[in-house]
């Protein structure tokens, strides 16, 4: 697919390419105790939660749950903690505000690593989406944009193994700024040996994706919104909304139509003159 003025395409990951919401929710459940039956690997960390310390199925969804919500505000900053140690305290935290008593860092270690383990094996590049990247890199530069620290990202790219669906991959917890910074941007437009104008970014996120698309002087942006919900906010404003990834080459096909309708505008309105 060759389009005119458009040769280099910008994705997200997660929850755009991978589905990171509901490995994460996938993972929260094998430290359930009514997991158990469906995952045997998970009998150490439910033993422990349960028969070691004596932790009720309720008091085990109240740990995890705890956790879902430090995760959902979670503010990290490398020059302070790494990834690992802070995730490991949110389950010791979570352990000790639900049950009380003193710290347990080692049973806090043991969920984290399951959860995280877990999670990983839950992260896959759907087979429909591998073709499709296929079939657009045959007329396309392709570039993975995410935002992140960097061994988790880089972590959920070896997990997935899209790293051959793209000519160059950039995690924004390797650069100065991340997304919606334009600086991000044009360091991948830089990477491509492409210009702004030439570029369109996909993403799942108003706030980094469309604004920082927007901030850099891209050609295009666009949202994927698997909802198709009108944001509460209606700034700021994508050029595409899809509901699906999959929707993207129509959507390129889109623009290389009105492309060529107003080139076809132009050489007319030049003739005329």
């Amino acid at each position: 697919m060759g389009l005119h003025g458009v040769k280099a395409v910008f994705f997200d990951l997660d929850n755009t390419l991978i589905d990171t919401a509901a490995a994460g929710r996938h993972a929260i459940e094998e430290v359930l105790p009514f997991a158990l039956t469906r995952a045997p690997r998970t009998l150490q960390v439910i033993s422990a939660l349960q028969s070691k310390h004596r932790y009720g199925e309720g008091e085990a969804r109240a740990i995890c749950d705890k956790v879902q919500a430090k995760l959902l505000k979670e503010c990290h900053d490398p020059a302070k903690m790494c990834i690992t140690d802070l995730r490991i305290s949110h389950w010791e935290e979570a352990i000790q505000e639900t049950i009380g008593g003193e710290a347990n860092r080692d049973l806090a270690a043991e969920c984290y690593y399951l959860w995280k383990t877990t999670r990983l094996q839950h992260l896959t590049l759907a087979e429909d989406t591998r073709a499709m990247l296929t079939e657009l890199r045959k007329g396309l530069r392709l570039l993975l944009l995410t935002n992140g620290d960097r061994q988790t990202q880089r972590e959920k790219i070896e997990a997935c193994a899209c790293q051959p669906y793209f000519d160059a991959i950039v995690v924004g917890g390797e650069q100065k700024e991340e997304k919606p910074a334009p600086s991000i941007f044009h360091y991948c437009c830089d990477l491509l040996g492409v210009q702004p104008a030439e570029c369109v970014m996909v993403g799942d996120s108003l706030d980094t994706d469309i604004q920082g698309g927007l901030n850099a002087g891209l050609k295009a942006t666009v949202w994927l919104n698997k909802a198709m919900t009108a944001p509460v906010d209606t700034s700021p404003i994508p050029h595409y909304i899809i509901s699906s990834v999959l929707d993207l080459p129509a959507v390129l096909q889109k623009m290389e139509h009105n492309i060529n309708a107003k080139l076809g505008t132009d050489h007319m309105a030049s003739s005329n003159e």
